[in-house]
C-alpha cells in the first residue's frame, strides 16, 4: 500500500515536529474517502462537515434536514457536502430491505425494518454497507451503545475477528520521554470492551498491531501486559494473557508481539534484561496491550493525566467497515481528526 510506505517511521516524525493531526489529515486528504457523520443536528458537528471539505479530508455525507441546518448554522459554508434526510431519501426503500435481509432472522419485520432504517445512525450504516460510502462517524451527541449497535448488527465484525476493540494513540509530550522512542505509543484496550477472552485479546493486539502501523506509522513491538512477567505470579487473570499471547502468535506469526510482561518490564530494558532477557519486545514495546478495559482506561489518563501525553481517540476497530464513535463532550477538531483516521482505515 502507498498509504504504508509513505509513513514509514512517521512516529518519529510526528514526535518531532508535533504534527501528527495534520499529517493524519493530509494523508486522509490523499485517499480522498467518503465518510458520513450520522448527527446533522448538532452543530460542531456540522462545522466539523465544513472543515473536511475545506480541507479536503474527506468528501462528507452529513445526515439530517437540509433547511434545518442551514438555519441553525448560518455562518457555516456548506459547499460541496451532501445533506441526506433518511427518512425523505430515495434510497430509503432499499436500505430498509438490506435491513430486513440482515435481521430477519432476529425476528425483523419489513415494517420494522423501514422504521428502524429512518433513524440516521442506523440509515448511515446501511449507506456503509451498500458501499455508498466509506466510513461512519457518530456519537457527538447520542451514546457509544446508539452508535455500536447498528454497527455490530449491520456492519459486523471483520472476518476471522472475534471482538470489536479500540485504541488510542498517546503523543508523547514536548521534550519526548525517555522510555517512548518512537515518539508515540498505541494503547488498546482502552473505551470500548469491558472483559476479553484469551481470543478476544489475541484479537485486539493483532488488530491494534496493524492500526499502529497503518494509522500511527509505527513498525509495532506488542506487549501483551499484565501483574505478571513470563510467569512470575499465578492467577486465572495472568493464565487468560498467557493463552492471548499464544493464539496471537499462532494467528500472526510475523507479528513482533510478546507476554505476559509487567509494564516496567515492556518499556524499561533494565528491567526486561531482569525480568524478561529473551523476550524480543521487553524493554523497548511501542504497542500495549492492557489485559482489560479497566486497566487500559486508567493506563491511558495516568499517561495523559501526569506524563503529559496527548490522547488521540478511542478509535473503533476489528469491524468489517470503519466506523467510529465520539465523547459527546468533543470539539469540531476532535470529529474532523475522527474523520480523518476513518478515512485512513477505509480499504
Amino acid at each position: 500500500m502507498g498509504f504504508m510506505k509513505s509513513v514509514k517511521n512517521l512516529g518519529r516524525k510526528l514526535a518531532e515536529s508535533g504534527t501528527i493531526v495534520e499529517t493524519i489529515k493530509k494523508k486522509a486528504a490523499e485517499k480522498d474517502k467518503k465518510i458520513v457523520l450520522c448527527e446533522g443536528e448538532d452543530s460542531r458537528v456540522v462545522e466539523a462537515a465544513a472543515i473536511c471539505m475545506e480541507e479536503k479530508v474527506a468528501r462528507i455525507v452529513l445526515l439530517g434536514n437540509a433547511e434545518e441546518i442551514k438555519a441553525k448554522n448560518p455562518e457555516v459554508d456548506l459547499t460541496g457536502i451532501e445533506i441526506v434526510e433518511p427518512a425523505s431519501s430515495p434510497k430509503l426503500g432499499e436500505y430498509a430491505h438490506l435491513l430486513y435481509e440482515l435481521r430477519k432472522a432476529k425476528g425483523m419485520t419489513e415494517e420494522q425494518a423501514l422504521e428502524q432504517a429512518k433513524d440516521p445512525t442506523f440509515f448511515g450504516a446501511l449507506m456503509l454497507k451498500a458501499g455508498d460510502v466509506d466510513g461512519l462517524v457518530s456519537g457527538a451527541c447520542h451514546s457509544t451503545a446508539n452508535t455500536l449497535r447498528p454497527g455490530l448488527q449491520i456492519i459486523k465484525t471483520a472476518p476471522g475477528v472475534s471482538a470489536v476493540s479500540s485504541f488510542m494513540i498517546m503523543v508523547a509530550p514536548v521534550g519526548g520521554n525517555k522510555y517512548c522512542t518512537d515518539g508515540l505509543f498505541v494503547f488498546a484496550d482502552c473505551g470500548l470492551n469491558p472483559t476479553y477472552t484469551a481470543e478476544g485479546l489475541a484479537d485486539c493486539a493483532i488488530a491494534t498491531a496493524k492500526s499502529a502501523k497503518e494509522i500511527a506509522g509505527l513498525e509495532p513491538r506488542v506487549a501483551m501486559l499484565s501483574f505478571s512477567t513470563m510467569g512470575s505470579a499465578k492467577h486465572d487473570l495472568v493464565t487468560n494473557v498467557q493463552e492471548a499471547t499464544r493464539i496471537a502468535k499462532e494467528k500472526a506469526p510475523d507479528l513482533t508481539l510478546d507476554g505476559e510482561l509487567q509494564f516496567d518490564a515492556a518499556l524499561v530494558p533494565e528491567v526486561a534484561a531482569l525480568k524478561a532477557p529473551k523476550s524480543t519486545v521487553a524493554g523497548h514495546a511501542n504497542v500495549l496491550i492492557f489485559p482489560d478495559l479497566q486497566a487500559g482506561n486508567i493506563g491511558y489518563k495516568i499517561a495523559e493525566r501526569l506524563g503529559g501525553f496527548q490522547a488521540i481517540g478511542p478509535i473503533c476497530q476489528g469491524f468489517a467497515k470503519p466506523l467510529n464513535d465520539l465523547s459527546r463532550g468533543c470539539k469540531a477538531a476532535d470529529i474532523v481528526c475522527a474523520v480523518a483516521i476513518t478515512a485512513l482505515q477505509a480499504e
